[in-house]
């Protein structure tokens, strides 16, 4: 692993960015690199993943359907969207996206997160009822009763769902 301290921080300007990569090899995915830069002034993030080998753009579908798949490997560059069209969810990618490698309960619990800050924060009473219900259905997934299919559109080909089960096509 690769560290350097004290790089000017593309944000506040002060000489308190810290840049870390690091080289892994993950199975069934191949080497990759995971790159980050994290200010410790003004708390600025910014995280990635490449693959070591050039990939194509890509379309990963994955249909959630017991509480065993919880636990698959998820990679995602920060080109990456990531959809649940059940639930009408979209994280799109941006400047502010990320990269990350977690679990599917990692990528749920994301998306959760969101919810649950939206639905602290609303003032409106049916905007906190369809974050509860959201909420519930997140629950009911967890839970092993509810089927939930998660879809990753990456330009860049560089995310995954390390699983048989996940349907891998072009992306349009």
């Amino acid at each position: 692993m690769d560290e350097i301290k004290n790089q000017e921080c593309p944000l506040c300007h002060k000489k308190t960015l810290t840049l870390i990569e690091d080289m892994r090899d993950i199975p069934h995915f191949g080497k990759c690199y995971l790159m980050s830069m994290s200010c410790s002034n003004c708390h600025y993030h910014k995280a990635d993943v490449e693959s070591e080998e050039q990939k194509e753009p890509c379309k990963i579908t994955f249909t959630i359907k017991n509480k065993k798949d919880l636990n698959i490997m998820v990679v995602k560059s920060s080109e990456a969207n990531i959809k649940i069209p059940q639930m009408r969810l979209n994280v799109e990618s941006g400047p502010s996206s990320i990269g990350y490698i977690t679990t599917v309960e990692g990528v749920l619990k994301r998306f959760k997160d969101i919810i649950e800050e939206e639905k602290d924060n609303a003032e409106d009473a049916s905007a906190k009822k369809t974050a509860k219900n959201l909420l519930k259905k997140f629950w009911k997934v967890e839970c092993g009763e509810q089927e939930l299919k998660i879809i990753i559109e990456d330009p860049s080909g560089n995310s995954a769902i390390i699983s048989e089960k996940a349907e891998i096509s072009k992306l349009k």
